[in-house]
């Protein structure tokens, strides 16, 4: 079974409790993970993102250090403005935990530095507010020029719109994703037919942090 440290090996990853946040000068990226913060009171993400931790990420978006929220940590980086959109409960009203097909299309930056456009990827989600929303105006400058992760049409769990599954800022360095690419990264929990996409994930942050971008 693969650690973390077996497929990034050149990463040194801590758990730092939001309390302790203190200066984005500390860390060469930051990952927000899924989960329910504050228990999804009001909105899934909603005050997390007016929370003094967050308040923080703007400022490691404008020197440039990566940021990944997966899942409940996508949903906090809408709700904060660093990512487009909006998210909903679940189009059919129930909570889903499953396995799902993704493509990868216009990928950059430093968390899908070794995705080539169109790639499929396979990742588990678990969520029950994960429906993404964005106006078909909006969807227009997205979809020409920013980092989008699709779920495959048929394997949309939740109705978002354009079935768009993750989303990055123009240049790549924050990126969103509603699937969990932590749980997808061994071939050992990973269901027949399916592989670990986590990987690439991963391993793009490892080489792009290595190289420096």
């Amino acid at each position: 079974m693969k650690s973390f440290k077996e497929v990034a090996p050149e990463v040194e990853a801590t758990v730092v409790w939001h309390k302790d946040f203190k200066s984005v000068n500390d860390w060469d990226a930051v990952v927000i993970p899924g989960g329910f913060s504050y228990g999804d009171w009001l909105r899934a993400g909603a005050i997390a993102a007016r929370s003094e931790a967050v308040a923080r990420l703007s400022e490691a978006v404008a020197r440039g250090i990566p940021i990944l929220g997966i899942c409940n940590g996508f949903q906090v980086l809408v709700e904060a403005g660093l990512l487009r959109g909006a998210f909903l409960p679940n189009e059919h009203g129930r909570f889903v935990c499953r396995w799902v097909r993704l493509r990868v299309e216009r990928p950059r930056g430093p968390w899908l530095k070794l995705a080539e456009d169109g790639v499929e990827v396979h990742m588990p989600v678990a969520h029950g507010e994960g429906r993404y929303y964005v106006s078909s105006d909006e969807y227009k400058e997205l979809n020409s020029s920013y980092p989008i992760i699709r779920y495959i049409p048929e394997q949309n769990p939740n109705g978002s719109s354009y079935d768009i599954a993750g989303l990055g800022s123009r240049d790549g360095y924050v990126l969103g994703i509603m699937p969990h690419p932590e749980r997808a990264v061994t071939p050992l929990l990973t269901p027949r037919g399916f592989r670990p996409g986590g990987e690439l994930i991963f391993r793009s942050i490892s080489r792009s942090l290595k190289s420096g971008w």
